[in-house]
């Protein structure tokens, strides 16, 4: 699963998802993208599944980026617990995805392919998304 080796803090605070993305609005490694068109919490359980879909479309061809990574910790209260005596324990792992924030990239196969990987994986996903093309600019990429 996918989580981060060592963290400063155990707990963390839960935050605002106000505004757009602040880097990764572009396909920057590969042909294709899905962008995020929403504000979430995207788990490292829907990113494993968004992975494994991807793949299964691609027939194992091509290559994946995956540009989100869950390294915030979401905490839970067990059931019945009355108010009060602090904060509950880690339940799981997070990413903080804003909208405009290309999430996945994939290259090697053709459109059609890409296309369909890419909305398997949105179909995984909690948020509103599009599969966005990289853009070459004058024979250069950019």
């Amino acid at each position: 699963m996918l989580m981060p080796r060592r963290v400063k803090y155990r707990k963390q605070q839960r935050g605002r998802m106000k505004g757009t993305a602040k880097g990764g609005a572009q396909v920057d490694y590969g042909e294709w993208g899905l962008k995020a068109l929403e504000p979430a919490w995207i788990t490292a359980q829907q990113i494993e599944a968004c992975r494994i879909a991807m793949m299964r479309a691609m027939k194992r061809r091509g290559k994946i980026w995956i540009k989100i990574f869950p390294d915030k910790p979401y905490t839970k209260k067990p059931a019945e617990s009355r108010m009060g005596k602090g904060k509950g324990n880690v339940e799981g792992w997070v990413a903080v995805v804003k909208p405009g924030k290309v999430m996945f990239e994939i290259a090697g196969v053709d459109e059609e392919t890409a296309k369909e990987a890419l909305r398997y994986a949105a179909m995984k996903l909690p948020i509103a998304t599009k599969v966005v093309k990289r853009h070459h600019l004058g024979g250069e990429m950019v």
